[in-house]
C-alpha cells in the first residue's frame, strides 16, 4: 500500500504544528465544553459528532444559510491568530464551527458549502488525519493526506478548497476542533 504521507502537498493547503500552547488548547477545549453542542444534522440524519455554529449557520436539513449567535469572546483572540496564519483580516472570518468528535465520530467526504471561501481549522486534543481526494477525469481518485497534530492549524484555499474533497476518519478517542470560515462572493450576496 502506498504511503499517503509521501505524496506531495496539495496546492492551497497550509499547515503548522504547535500553533497553540498546551494551556491555550486546554482553555479552548474548556470553552467548547461550555457551549451547548448538539448532534450534527444532515437531511434528517443525525451524526455522531456534536457541533455549534456562530456568526453564520448553514442548516443542512432546510438548505438555508443565515446569521446566528455572534462568535463567542473566548474565540476572538485565536480567530485573530488564525487569520494572521492565513493572511486574512480577522473580521473576514465571520463563521466559527465548534465540533466535539466522541469515539466513533468522524466526517465523511465533502467540500465546504459554496457560501464559504477560506477555511481555517484548529485541531485539539488528539491527532487526526485530514484525508483528501480529487476525482480523476477517467474515474477513480487521486488521494493525499495531512496528519493534524493536537494544537495545529491548517488553511484550505484555492485548489484544495474548491477541487478536492476532505474527510476525517472516525476517531477512537475524543477530539475537538474549531473551524473559522470567510464568506465567498456567493455568501456575501446572501447576507443582505
Amino acid at each position: 500500500m502506498a504511503d499517503l504521507f509521501a505524496l506531495p502537498a496539495v496546492s492551497g493547503l497550509a499547515y503548522a504544528e504547535n500553533f497553540l500552547s498546551a494551556e491555550e488548547e486546554h482553555a479552548l477545549i474548556k470553552g467548547i465544553e461550555g457551549v451547548s453542542l448538539a448532534p450534527f444534522r444532515f437531511q434528517g440524519w443525525t451524526g455522531k459528532r456534536l457541533t455549534a455554529s456562530f456568526g453564520w449557520q448553514y442548516d443542512f436539513d432546510k438548505a438555508t444559510f443565515a446569521p446566528t449567535t455572534p462568535i463567542p469572546e473566548f474565540l476572538l483572540p485565536v480567530r485573530e491568530r488564525a487569520a494572521a496564519f492565513a493572511g486574512l483580516d480577522p473580521e473576514t472570518l465571520v463563521q466559527a464551527l465548534l465540533i466535539r468528535y466522541d469515539p466513533g465520530a468522524g466526517i465523511g467526504w465533502h467540500r465546504d458549502r459554496p457560501v464559504f471561501e477560506h477555511v481555517v481549522g484548529l485541531s485539539l486534543g488528539a491527532e487526526a488525519v485530514l484525508r483528501l481526494r480529487h476525482r480523476k477525469p477517467g474515474g477513480g481518485f487521486v488521494r493525499a493526506a495531512q496528519a493534524l497534530a493536537p494544537r495545529s492549524v491548517y488553511h484550505l484555499t484555492g485548489e484544495v478548497r474548491h477541487e478536492w474533497e476532505h474527510s476525517i476518519a472516525p476517531m477512537e478517542v475524543t477530539r475537538w476542533s474549531v473551524t473559522f470560515r470567510s464568506l465567498s462572493e456567493r455568501g456575501k450576496t446572501m447576507q443582505g
